[in-house]
């Protein structure tokens, strides 16, 4: 493929090429200004969503040169994607502009205590997805001919993709299937290609999921939920899905927020359990756990120092009010990752800090960030 020839010519260090390139539909998300059903909301406020993207950024948060691949609308929206993306340190150079399909959008629909008609409760939401016909579902192979998706691609070490690509059309099920089937190493480097599984059942209706663990089985690395894992493949065991997806040099378990398994080709299993954490918003957790996991990998840690990288991240998501956080400076990081186990074990993480037996030596000796603390 030409753009492909032309882009692997190129040293992707010296011209500051990401590292990880994440490739999937990001979208604009309204918001309720109040909890209830949508025919009583006056106001929505606009943020964005997508998962690729959220890891993109959340690697760039963790020191990763990272890049995104997708398709927005010629449109507001479109426009605020790229610009939001691109703030968090993103590579947008090879998200094209589609000319005649709009960008994606979704609603999310917040459960109250109205007691209205429709209203689905206290603590409970939904999402309204309208992406059909949108710029991304338009993805397809004609993509690895585009001279800055190439160049990204071949300068990668990581390429990042997810299940929920392939259901968006049949054109980007074959996108995925080709990335999936190419030589690698592609570009003359090593790359990596994780899947991460993102089971969305909506998404579903209409296409066959069927097509999903050729796809898992044909990745690097293979990233699922438990609970996801039954409800598409019938268990979320770890062993059991070791044995099904036998292809992949490591499988990742996560078993929500308790414990995460990583089981590797050669039989080698790894357990670590989450951080107790104080909850301020859920959203990004699953991506940036994701993104420490796949920065932890790039960085060459074992699969213990992987596991943790990606709790922390996920909890520091999970403590800021967006849906990404920002990690401790590094020698922090580094004193958790080293910690004993009976130390992490009692690590606390919470809008306030980070608690841990580890972090009082380590602050008698540094100025304590104002995101860690030691009580």
């Amino acid at each position: 493929m030409a753009g492909q020839d032309a882009a692997a010519t190129v040293d992707p260090e010296a011209a500051g090429l990401p590292e990880a390139v994440c490739l999937g539909e990001s979208m604009a998300v309204l918001l309720p200004e109040r909890p209830g059903p949508l025919d009583t909301v006056d106001g929505f406020r606009v943020a964005l969503g997508g998962a690729e993207s959220n890891v993109a950024g959340a690697l760039a948060g963790l020191g990763v040169r990272s890049g995104w691949i997708s398709r927005v609308g010629d449109d507001g929206f479109g426009r605020r994607l790229r610009a939001g993306v691109a703030a968090r340190g993103v590579d947008v150079s090879a998200v094209t502009v589609d000319p005649a399909r709009p960008t994606g959008l979704y609603l999310k629909e917040v459960g109250g205590s109205s007691g209205r008609p429709h209203d689905l409760g206290s603590g409970r939401s939904r999402l309204h997805y309208y992406r059909a016909g949108s710029a991304a579902a338009a993805l397809s192979p004609a993509l690895l001919d585009e001279p800055a998706a190439a160049r990204l691609l071949a300068g990668a070490r990581l390429l990042h993709l997810s299940g929920i690509t392939p259901a968006l059309s049949d054109s980007c099920l074959a996108l995925v299937r080709t990335l999936l089937a190419r030589p690698r190493p592609v570009g003359g480097r090593d790359l990596l290609v994780s899947f991460d599984l993102n089971w969305r059942p909506a998404l579903w209706h209409g296409r066959d999921p069927a097509v999903l663990p050729a796809l898992m089985d044909a990745a690097d690395l293979l990233l699922l939920g438990a609970d996801e894992a039954e409800a598409v493949l019938g268990t979320g065991d770890p062993q059991a899905l070791r044995a099904r997806f036998p292809s992949p040099a490591t499988v990742v378990v996560k078993d929500a927020d308790r414990l995460v398994t990583a089981l590797d080709r050669d039989g080698t299993v790894a357990a670590e359990p989450a951080l107790r954490v104080e909850v301020v918003e859920a959203t990004g957790a699953g991506d940036a756990f994701a993104a420490g996991y796949l920065a932890g990998t790039l960085r060459g840690l074992d699969q213990r120092r992987r596991l943790r990288l990606g709790h922390l991240s996920a909890a520091c998501a999970l403590t800021a009010p967006g849906d990404q956080g920002e990690l401790p400076p590094p020698a922090v990081v580094a004193a958790l990752l080293d910690a004993p186990s009976g130390d992490w074990a009692a690590t606390r993480v919470s809008a306030d800090g980070i608690v841990s037996p580890v972090l009082p030596a380590f602050l008698s000796r540094q100025v304590a960030s104002p995101v860690v603390g030691a009580r």
